[in-house]
């Protein structure tokens, strides 16, 4: 197993260690501990690269290990295993803990296999980084911007991380074909729906690309006006307009040697797609007012929510330039597509979201978490961060928990998807009193999380006693939660 990359899996089970072991031992060195402490006498005289921790221990769980592993070995990539019900604990820890990944049971192989695959390679990419470090500091003046660099370029091979995504997500298949394009010097189109991370996966292209030391510019193409879109893109000589009191460098400009991101490319006027297409195709720019065209160099990644290929036949898109931007396409599902995704994303921006209020918590009840996934989110991740902005403002305690969330979310429906529950009732055996039966006991459910299962003040909002209410729990199974 000479050359393998290392893995401790720590696990009170016996017959789960050697399931483990069997399963990984072709790709990695893999030693077994039982306990925290039989393991951590094994990281004091092996160089473990990985280590694969079960939750549930006698003595000291999972989580409080991996927050020995990540003071005494912080360069250890620490990967946590455990069933739904621990899922609480494990996500109030994984700051403390610096958890990398939070997998969950039953684990599948194949997946399995990939994500450690890819800790491996975090391991490598993170002792680069640190040599790097070493070099740059050590380095004379003439070789600081080769060594930088080269730190850009062991950074680039992790870039897509930045996009959370769930070990089965659709995304990973995105993310792959972008990582197997994003070297060689194409430009890139991406599709999708307003929200769904195009600009985070332009920006994990740019990072991934020999061009991740240069800059990486944005603009909204949509938000502009067609002579303002020209000056911030190509730039302005003084005077060229009225209010144009100074020599303005153009975006193209700023981005040479990088790449520019242009978002929402679908919202420009035919008039200043035939610009655009003329800096692609000729690597030039003429700032407005200026006789001398620029040369730029400049990878372009543009995105757009609508349907181009669409507006290419009916005429509001010349067809050139769509080919010109579109030698790769990249599609983005939206969020109601990739449900496992919305517990990841959800934490990511909570952590986020936290650093701007006094209060601190713990993370998402399960019941929030559950309402969270089940809902569509038309507005993509947007909505989703407005959601979470009005749990922290409305929440107490340690948790934020289902009864935060507005009643949209609560529902798990917007209006389309009311419409398809009751489609799907009405296609349902029985009579209309099985029907509405269903109906009854959601409505029953949605008033208990808005309560916090408050069983009188439910009661009250429904017009009930207690009795009737908790006979109603009873019929349709809800008397635990």
């Amino acid at each position: 197993m000479t050359g393998l990359p290392t893995l401790l899996v720590v696990d009170d089970e016996t017959r789960s260690q050697e399931a483990l072991r069997r399963t990984l031992e072709e790709d990695f060195a893999v030693f077994t501990a039982g306990s925290a402490e039989a393991a951590a006498e094994i990281m004091g005289r092996e160089f473990i690269q990985i280590v694969l921790c079960d939750q549930r221990m006698p003595g000291v769980s999972g989580v409080e290990f991996l927050k020995r592993v990540r003071a005494e070995w912080p360069d250890t990539v620490r990967i946590i295993l455990s069933g739904y019900s621990d899922a609480e604990d494990i996500i109030a820890g994984i700051n403390d803990a610096g958890i990398w990944q939070y997998l969950m049971k039953p684990w599948q192989p194949a997946q399995l296999l990939l994500t450690l695959k890819r800790a491996a390679e975090l391991h490598r990419l993170q002792r680069d980084h640190h040599r790097l470090s070493v070099e740059l500091r050590e380095a004379p003046a003439a070789l600081a911007q080769r060594v930088a660099g080269k730190r850009a370029a062991a950074h680039a091979r992790s870039a897509f991380d930045s996009l959370a995504r769930a070990p089965e997500s659709p995304v990973n298949g995105v993310c792959d074909l972008a990582a197997r394009f994003a070297p060689h010097d194409l430009s890139v189109l991406i599709t999708g729906e307003s929200g769904t991370g195009k600009e985070l996966l332009a920006r994990a292209i740019h990072y991934a690309s020999p061009r991740a030391a240069q800059a990486f510019v944005v603009e909204n193409c949509g938000a502009l006006p067609d002579a303002l879109l020209e000056s911030e893109l190509f730039g302005h000589k003084r005077g060229a307009y009225t209010g144009a009191f100074e020599d303005r460098v153009g975006l193209f400009q700023r981005a040479d040697g990088g790449t520019i991101f242009l978002d929402e490319v679908g919202e420009t006027s035919p008039a200043f797609q035939v610009k655009l297409l003329r800096a692609l195709q000729e690597g030039e720019v003429r700032p407005l007012g200026s006789g001398r065209a620029i040369s730029v160099d400049v990878r372009a990644i543009a995105a757009t929510n609508r349907d181009l290929e669409q507006d290419v036949r009916a005429g509001r898109f010349r067809e050139d330039l769509y080919y010109r931007l579109a030698a790769v396409t990249l599609h983005l599902p939206a969020l109601r597509q990739r449900p496992d995704d919305i517990p990841l994303i959800a934490a990511g921006l909570l952590a986020r979201a936290q650093g701007a209020v006094e209060h601190r918590f713990k993370g998402f009840s399960a019941e929030a978490r559950a309402c969270l996934a089940a809902y569509r989110w038309p507005g993509n991740v947007r909505e989703l961060n407005n959601e979470i902005l009005r749990m922290l403002a409305l929440g107490e305690g340690e948790w934020l928990g289902a009864e935060l969330l507005s009643g949209k979310v609560l529902r798990a429906a917007d209006d389309a998807a009311d419409e398809r529950e009751l489609s799907l009732l009405a296609g349902l055996d029985g009579g209309l009193k099985q029907r509405m039966e269903q109906l009854e006991a959601r409505l029953v459910r949605e008033v208990l999380l808005r309560n916090r299962w408050n069983k009188t003040q439910a009661a009250a909002e429904l017009g009930l006693s207690r009795v009737g209410l908790r006979a109603k729990l009873t019929r349709y199974g809800l008397d635990k939660k």
